[in-house]
Order: C-alpha cells, then structure tokens, then sequence
C-alpha cells in the first residue's frame, strides 16, 4: 500500500479521533447524573467512572479539548500531502500544469478536510452526545477519563494556566458538571411518570409545588369584603360569639373610616375581665404589608420570618386590595388544610 493510501487512512483515524473527543466532551456535560448514579450503585464500572468523569469535568474537558487540538493540527499534516499525491496524477492526465495541479488539489484538499472535519469530526458526535447523552457518556465517559489520568501532569498544567486566567478576570473554575434539573424539567419528569403509572399523585402535592412557584400573592388574595370584621367598639365578648359562629381565631378591625388598624386575635382577649367595654388598642396587633407581585414561596418565607399569620397588600394609592393568609399559602402548596373549628 502506498504512503497516500496510508495517509489517507491515518485521515479518517485522526477524524474518529476527533469525533470521540468532540463527543466525549459534550456526553458529560449532556448528561444528568441522576439518570447514570442508579447503575452506580448497582455495581456498573463504566457507570461509576462515568460518574468519576462528571466529578472531574474540568480535567476530562481540557483532555478533550488538547485530543480535538492535537487531531486537528495532524488531520491538516497528514491528509493534504496524502490527497495531494492521489490528484496529482489524474490533473497531470488532464493537462494541468505543475503548478496549477499543485493549487487545485491543495483547493480540493482544503474543501475535502473541511467538510469532513466538521461533519465527521464535529457535528455527528454532537447531534449523538445531545440525543442520547446519558448513553453516550457510559460509552464515552469511561475512555475519555482513563486518557484524562494518563495524560494528567500535562492536562493538569494546562488545566491550572487556564484556571488562573479566568480567576483573574473574577471566574470561578468548577471542577464538577452542572447536573441540576431546572423547574420545567422536573415538572416534565413528574408529568411523564404519572402518566406512565411510575408515580402517583392523588392528593394533588407534587402538581400543587409546581403551580406554586408560578403564582403570586395577588392570585390569593382575599377581599375586604369577604372578610368577618369588627370595628374599634369590640368587645372580648363580642370576639367569643364570632368565634362560636364562625369558628376563626383572628379578626379584622377596622376605623369608623372602614381602614385597616389591625387584628385581634382570640387568645388576646379571652381572659379580659371586662367583658362587655370596648377592647383596648393596644390588643391590636399589627398587619404588616405585602406586594401584590411577591411570588407565593417568598411571602412564604417573609411571613414565617416575621411569625406573622396574614398580611395586607396595597396598590400604588395606598388603597387596601385585600389580605393574605398564611394558611392559604400552605393550601395552594399541599391542597385544602381541613380546620376542625371552623364553621360554614
């Protein structure tokens, strides 16, 4: 066989080699290890390494990236002289001078490795890694991290220089694949599993958790109107009856001028001794405000960081829109929250 025939097979060897490389890199970076950590644990060795590989993903991307570096320079060394000497015969044949045969078979050479390279060498493997990732990296992900610890001392010296290039410019470097799921695609897995029968979701929880991370304390709202509530002239006795007939332990209070001064709560006025006078206002407990536009798990937080159990939101005039209620927070979370003492 000839050196071109042999050039010509080292070419499409340095593409293979191109490819894994390319492949490698985006199968771990593709892959969520949630999906690959099962086959771990059940004692799968390319799983583990795998695994190994996504821990280590700096190290195993800069041997990638130095195997598709190393490919492309031979790939250009090794396939023009080879196609050269192939061409070069049948454009003599065709009449072609020495030097114009010498610039058509380095212009069909160029285009011949480009389009090559990149669809051989680059784009194939990617489109693989993206479709089937987890796949890819069981198959790919062991190889790529062997070749990562032997050729460690150099990846590691390269590894560092770039490294310390991004510190400068205030870039952490991390050292582990990104394998977290975003919202919509846990939301997706839930969806697809229930449908398949693998989970099961009767009470509605797991639903409710993703319809609350889209809605805000506007959306729950109560108005004034739908409220129970007492004006400045209420008495402990008065907040005992309400109790009995409606069964709630807060009360609204509210101005001659229908405004908010606050709420009562039962256990504040229980033990009173006078009964039937008006309750004092320092009893009042005050109603902290809220955005109407607070997504539903930040007034969450803000309300059990404040202990408080409802909270008021204004609009821009300073007009009351209504109340919220911690307990409505929990239901739009976990589904209805049953009250024993409650009255309809």
């Amino acid at each position: 066989m000839s050196d071109a025939w042999l050039g010509l097979l080292a070419f499409f060897g340095l593409l293979i080699a191109n490819g894994f490389f390319v492949g490698a890199e985006f199968a771990v970076i593709s892959a969520k290890r949630a999906q690959i950590e099962p086959r771990a644990e059940a004692g799968s060795k390319p799983a583990k390494l795998t695994i190994k590989a996504m821990e280590n993903v700096s190290l195993v991307l800069a041997t990638c990236q130095l195997g598709v570096t190393i490919s492309g320079l031979l790939i250009l060394l090794v396939a023009e002289p080879a196609i050269h000497e192939l061409l070069h015969e049948p454009l003599h044949l065709a009449g072609l001078s020495e030097s114009v045969a010498g610039v058509v078979s380095f212009g069909v050479t160029l285009l011949i490795v480009s389009f090559l390279h990149v669809l051989i060498g680059e784009m194939v493997p990617k489109n693989i890694s993206f479709s089937i990732p987890e796949r890819a990296a069981l198959v790919l992900g062991p190889i790529v991290y062997g070749l990562a610890v032997t050729m460690k001392p150099v990846v590691f010296a390269l590894n560092a220089i770039a490294n310390a290039s991004l510190r400068i410019f205030g870039i952490k470097p991390k050292n582990e694949a990104n394998s977290a799921y975003t919202i919509e695609q846990v939301e997706d897995i839930v969806s697809h599993s229930t449908r398949e029968g693998v989970l099961s979701d009767e009470t509605g929880a797991i639903s409710n958790t993703f319809e609350f991370t889209d809605k805000q304390v506007r959306d729950i709202l109560v108005p004034l109107e739908k409220l129970v509530t007492v004006d400045l002239k209420v008495t402990p006795r008065d907040i005992e009856q309400l109790v009995a007939k409606h069964g709630f332990s807060r009360y609204i209070v509210l101005n001659e001028n229908d405004e908010l001064e606050g709420y009562l709560h039962l256990k504040d006025v229980i033990d009173e001794v006078r009964a039937d006078e008006p309750v004092e206002r320092k009893l009042l407990r005050t109603v902290k405000s809220i955005g109407g536009g607070v997504e539903l798990e930040d007034a969450l937080a803000q309300m059990q960081r404040d202990h408080q159990h409802l909270a008021a939101s204004f609009d821009s005039e300073g007009r009351l829109l209504g109340l919220v209620f911690l307990e409505d927070i929990l239901e739009e979370l976990v589904g209805e929250v049953q009250d024993a003492t409650r009255r309809d």
